[in-house]
């Protein structure tokens, strides 16, 4: 299945399974999402459970915080990742401190999906990747999917727990399919906050997340042609970031490659070059490279090619790396 099914297959067996589940946010009901990624579920689970709530991205998350205050588990989707930023005091002022306010009384169990990341030639506010501001936020857990398997039963995960989640969605991948078995059980899935080799290599390491993961691949594809071996990790989890994966791999090839869509500066990548460089410091033949989006604005779409990270970029990088 695609992405998009995959995630609404996930949020349907979660609610199924609990009643308290809900789904908000601006056309999730009737349409279905502007995505289509809660399509049917209105249809299915009736207006009380999947609500469309008025234009205000502060008042979707406000209201998921009182929900949850009495017993309920809201999913909110952020329509556009731009869009998040009004919402952005009562996520990081209320939902992401309240577990510690209270000293451990109160917690909100509230998954704020956010669809993030160009390369779908729209215009502002439609392309960003914010995740760096969440991942910084103590108190948040924040995570990104980049298959459908993943979408599958990472958005399950994040419903389940009882700490708030920011689930990044990687809306250029929405209709990319991969196989999902429902069946699996749950016990057996990888855990949420866990890294993923999804492609065994020798000679590079390089990690990635969200969109950013196939386009790893396809460099690691044209490397292989060339007689390289490289190693892909996906982090899937921001915060907290789970690097044991990385370093472990690091310690085998010698060399790490970080790609992200999001600003270089300060970002998620700049965090894992320098934990990375901290732990594997005597294990490392060249230093971190990193491919990232460029410190301006999201551009025009007839541009953001150019600005978005590519297979040429990656391939580059691991050029320099091995360089040394």
């Amino acid at each position: 299945m695609t992405i998009a099914k995959a995630v609404n297959a996930g949020l349907r067996r979660a609610m199924e399974g609990d009643d308290h589940v809900l789904v908000m946010g601006e056309d999730v009901g009737r349409l279905g999402g502007v995505f289509r990624v809660t399509d049917g579920l209105q249809k299915d689970f009736g207006e009380d459970r999947v609500i469309d709530t008025p234009l205000a991205e502060g008042g979707i998350i406000g209201t998921a915080v009182g929900l949850a205050l009495r017993g309920y588990r809201p999913v909110c989707e952020i329509q556009f990742d731009g869009f998040v930023f009004p919402g952005y005091d009562q996520i990081v002022s209320q939902v992401a401190k309240m577990h510690f306010r209270s000293g451990g009384r109160l917690r909100l169990p509230i998954v704020i999906r956010i669809p993030y990341g160009g390369s779908i030639g729209a215009v502002e506010h439609h392309s960003e990747s914010p995740e760096a501001y969440f991942a910084h936020t103590p108190g948040l857990k924040v995570v990104t999917c980049s298959n459908a398997l993943d979408a599958y039963w990472m958005v399950q995960q994040a419903v389940a727990l009882d700490d708030p989640v920011v689930f990044f969605e990687p809306k250029r991948r929405y209709y990319e399919k991969a196989e999902v078995d429902p069946a699996v059980d749950a016990a057996d899935v990888l855990a949420l906050e866990s890294a993923r080799v999804t492609l065994p290599g020798d000679d590079v390491t390089v990690a990635a997340y969200g969109p950013m993961v196939k386009t790893c691949l396809d460099a690691a594809s044209a490397a292989a042609d060339e007689g390289r071996s490289i190693e892909v990790v996906d982090l899937r989890s921001l915060s907290p970031l789970e690097l044991g994966t990385v370093y472990e791999s690091v310690r085998r090839t010698g060399r790490l490659v970080v790609v992200h869509e999001a600003q270089r500066t300060l970002g998620i990548g700049a965090e894992v070059a320098a934990r990375v460089t901290e732990e594997c410091f005597y294990s490392l033949e060249a230093p971190v490279q990193r491919v990232t989006g460029y410190d301006t604005p999201y551009p025009p779409a007839r541009v953001e090619e150019q600005y978005l990270p590519d297979l040429d970029r990656v391939l580059d990088a691991v050029d320099r790396s091995l360089a040394y």
